[in-house]
């Protein structure tokens, strides 16, 4: 990606967003690890939408309840941190969508569909986490860690310069 391509305001947006996201991500990782009472067990129990069997067989051993869990909780750290600093960011950004889609996929708001898990509004197909997922779509087609990341210092480093 060329910067002369792009004007200042509109990379400096672009890696904001990465940032946004990434902190988003970060912190709600960061809260169920401190939480002592969180589970995913509620959300995978209340399944509706198309992987609801395996949402169900997930939370319906203890074993594989807890390394859903942690797989959750580390996950959100890791893939937060990964936007915030800017390291294989494709590669992270591509974990976050399928993250997402993952919870988007549990409980979609559509017609039909009567979650037990409560929402903060009303909603149609659209909801926050859909949108977080198709900015992501966004920040993929624009290699931001290229631009402002440890992406852009270890490839200037290798002379691989972006």
């Amino acid at each position: 990606m060329s910067n002369r391509t792009y004007s200042g305001l509109q990379l400096t947006s672009l890696v904001a967003l990465r940032w946004l996201i990434g902190w988003h991500l970060l912190y709600e990782g960061i809260a169920k690890i401190l939480n002592p009472y969180w589970t995913s067990a509620g959300f995978l129990a209340g399944s509706e939408g198309p992987l609801a069997s395996l949402y169900l067989w997930m939370a319906s051993a203890p074993g594989r309840l807890a390394a859903v869990d942690a797989l959750n909780e580390w996950g959100l750290v890791l893939l937060g941190l990964g936007l915030i600093l800017g390291v294989f960011t494709r590669t992270t950004t591509l974990l976050a969508m399928l993250l997402l889609a993952l919870y988007y996929l549990g409980n979609p708001p559509l017609i039909g569909i009567e979650s037990s898990v409560p929402a903060e509004g009303s909603y149609l197909i659209v909801n926050k986490t859909l949108i977080e997922l198709a900015a992501l779509g966004v920040l993929l087609v624009f290699p931001t860690g290229g631009l402002v990341g440890l992406d852009a210092i270890w490839s200037k480093g290798n002379g691989e310069g972006r």
